[in-house]
């Protein structure tokens, strides 16, 4: 049980460097907590993960529906492929994810020892992620998980947690091949974890678990004293702030076409508002349809992202990927299996062959549809008639 890493930053903060899918991890923390005798256990999760760690079927139907509707499509796909990842290094030990976690909540109820999360909302999180990383980076995160074949043998996961060397390694490449991201889900991560065990010293004993990549870069923090500010911290917790560019052409372009639709009506130039009006319809619900039969979706639900998208892209409150979505899931609506099946998410397949997957990519891909179709009409448009 020595293998996995302890740090005494003094003798009232400890910090042990875990594995999630660790059974060892485990057994060191829940005997940490019977011998060393915390006041407070402090654990790497925030309350959407601790949610989701003590009930893991929670992901049902009414989930998957708020997902859509929220517009959390892009974010609950970006979080699957990081799990398909993990699953690529051939780690499977078969233990849950998140064991270590699970064990310190336990045996600190068990002993009515008070928990602390420590955490950042994943949300947060992968939204500051995803924004940070460039075009390139998100590329050849794509790329890798598209490309990738899973490793022939399983890794170690106890091997691992002994070479310490290998886990800053793995750190370090995320860094180089998606800085943007790495510096959110290990730099800030880091500040953010550190920051907040710091808050907890006036408590009496602390007992931190955090994952084995995040312990030099948080042990170090403590060492050092290193303070987060007020200002760090609201920036820390903040979303991140929408490209103002984007902005202006999110409500700006649709009322551009809606102006010139409108002038022309005035005009009595009907025919060239028909020829518009082809053009906008054509390009929105072709594209919207393909994105849609890419996906696999049914076929209510392609002809749903091509009836919605000639109206949704004039309206940026409204996507044609949600109807889409909100149609497929009706008509191939997904089982309990269908659902405990995605959760695990062992192999990239998927999101086709299974009926959760299929509604996050028709969605997701009715969206990109939709948008590239309303771009392509737009300019089409506004080319023709400035011509």
């Amino acid at each position: 049980m020595s293998d996995v890493p302890i740090i005494d930053i003094d003798e009232k903060l400890r910090i042990i460097g875990t594995a999630h899918i660790s059974r060892s991890s485990a057994d060191v923390v829940r005997q940490n907590i019977v011998d060393w005798k915390p006041d407070v256990v402090a654990v790497e999760l925030d309350e959407g993960r601790l949610r989701a760690l003590r009930n893991p079927e929670a992901f049902d139907a009414e989930a998957l529906s708020k997902v859509i509707k929220t517009g959390r499509t892009t974010l609950v796909l970006f979080q699957s492929l990081l799990a398909v990842e993990q699953r690529k290094m051939g780690i499977e030990v078969g233990e849950q994810v998140g064991v270590d976690l699970l064990a310190a909540i336990e045996t600190a109820e068990e002993f009515n020892i008070p928990v602390e999360l420590v955490d950042r909302d994943i949300q947060i999180t992968l939204k500051r992620a995803w924004k940070r990383m460039k075009l390139l980076e998100k590329w050849r995160i794509l790329y890798s998980l598209l490309g990738d074949e899973p490793d022939e043998e399983n890794v170690d996961v106890e091997s691992l947690l002994k070479d310490g060397d290998l886990i800053t390694q793995l750190m370090n490449e995320l860094r180089e091949s998606a800085p943007g991201a790495g510096s959110v889900l290990v730099d800030e991560r880091d500040d953010y974890l550190a920051g907040s065990i710091d808050e907890l010293r006036g408590k009496g004993r602390v007992l931190a678990i955090i994952g084995a990549g995040h312990l030099d870069g948080v042990s170090g923090r403590l060492h050092k004293g290193k303070k987060v500010t007020q200002n760090e911290w609201d920036e820390l917790k903040s979303l991140p702030a929408p490209n103002p560019v984007w902005k202006i052409m999110k409500w700006g372009f649709p009322m551009a076409v809606i102006g010139l639709f409108t002038y022309l009506l005035m005009q009595g130039d009907y025919n060239q508002l028909l020829d518009v009006a082809y053009t906008w319809l054509a390009l929105n619900a072709f594209l919207a349809a393909l994105g849609a039969l890419l996906a696999r979706g049914h076929v209510l639900s392609i002809i749903t992202a091509a009836l919605a998208s000639p109206i949704t892209s004039l309206n940026p409150t409204l996507a044609a990927g949600w109807f889409a979505g909100a149609v497929q899931m009706k008509v191939a609506k997904p089982t309990a299996g269908d659902l405990q099946d995605f959760l695990k998410l062992d192999e990239f397949s998927l999101f086709w062959s299974n009926r959760v997957g299929r509604v996050l990519l028709v969605t997701a891909l009715a969206n990109v549809g939709s948008s590239i179709g309303a771009y392509l009409a737009g300019t089409a448009i506004i080319g023709t008639l400035v011509s």
